[in-house]
C-alpha cells in the first residue's frame, strides 16, 4: 500500500448534482422542479405551518384560557414548614436570603406565608407577602413580621 495508490470504497464516491447545466446533463429543462406552479418559481417559499391548504394544526386545536403577562407568582411557605424549617436549621431569622441558602427557593423567587399549621418559636421573618392569619400567629408568639 501506497500513498499516492490509495482510492475511496467503490460506490462511496458520487458526483454533484449538477442542476441547470443544458439538456445533456439530464437536469436541465426544468432542473428537477418539474412544471409550472409557484415550486418552480425563482423566491418560492411557503409560509410557516403551511400544510398544503389543509387547516394548520395551531388552527385546528381549540384555544382555551389567558396567561397573565403581569402576575406575580409566590412560593408558598406554611407556617408547618416554616417550623420544620426552624427545627431542621435552627433559623431565627427567616429571611428570602436564608431560604435560598437552604434550597427551599430559587434564586428570584418570592415568597408569601400562609397560615396553615402552627408555629412554636419566635421568629423573625422578611418575605415578599405574608397572609393575616400567619402574620397573627408569627405576632403572638414573640415574633416579627417585615414586608419587603
Amino acid at each position: 500500500m501506497e500513498l499516492h495508490k490509495l482510492t475511496p470504497a467503490k460506490g462511496s464516491v458520487k458526483r454533484k448534482k449538477r442542476i441547470a447545466r443544458g439538456q445533456g446533463s439530464g437536469y436541465g429543462g426544468t432542473s428537477t422542479r418539474g412544471h409550472k406552479g409557484a415550486k418552480s418559481r425563482s423566491g418560492y417559499s411557503s409560509k410557516r405551518a403551511f400544510e398544503g391548504g389543509q387547516m394548520p394544526l395551531q388552527m385546528r386545536l381549540p384555544k382555551r384560557g389567558f396567561k397573565n403577562p403581569n402576575r406575580v407568582s409566590f412560593v408558598a411557605l406554611n407556617l408547618s414548614r416554616l417550623q420544620e424549617l426552624i427545627d431542621k436549621h435552627g433559623m431565627t431569622t427567616v429571611s428570602v436570603e436564608s431560604l435560598y441558602e437552604a434550597r427551599f427557593i430559587k434564586k428570584g423567587d418570592k415568597v408569601k406565608v400562609l397560615g396553615n399549621g402552627e408555629i412554636k418559636a419566635a421568629v423573625n421573618v422578611t418575605v415578599n407577602a405574608i397572609s393575616e392569619t400567619a402574620k397573627a400567629q408569627i405576632e403572638a408568639q414573640g415574633g416579627s413580621v417585615t414586608i419587603l
